[in-house]
């Protein structure tokens, strides 16, 4: 998995690459929140288009962002999440969780 950090109107955007599966991943995403929210950018942006394939441990990566963000005042957007993964969201019901928009765009306006 490859992760590249960008900023737009105050929100932060995390642009995630690969598949993501847990191990190394786990921790790097998560030391990114949390310097993210050392630096008091509290609004995330998870952009899912170069995401191939999540497994239960990548669920319980995105279910600890959100938590600690939400701990933190904070706040979390899923966007370009393909079908294969927003099925696997739907099957564990945490589209209800997650803020999910079709477009980076779209999120930023519902953010800002």
């Amino acid at each position: 998995m490859v992760l590249n950090v960008t900023e737009q109107y105050s929100i932060s955007i995390l642009a995630l690459k690969g598949k993501i599966m847990g191990g190394p991943e786990a921790s790097e995403i998560n030391d990114q929140i949390h310097q993210l929210i050392d630096q008091r950018r509290k609004k995330i942006i998870i952009d899912m288009t170069k995401v191939e394939w999540m497994n239960s441990s990548g669920l319980g990566i995105l279910i600890g962002a959100i938590t600690t963000l939400k701990n933190n005042n904070g706040d979390l957007s899923l966007v370009n999440v393909s079908e294969r993964v927003q099925n696997l969201l739907k099957i564990t019901k945490l589209n209800d969780v997650f803020a999910i928009y079709p477009d980076l765009d779209s999120a930023v306006e519902a953010m800002k």
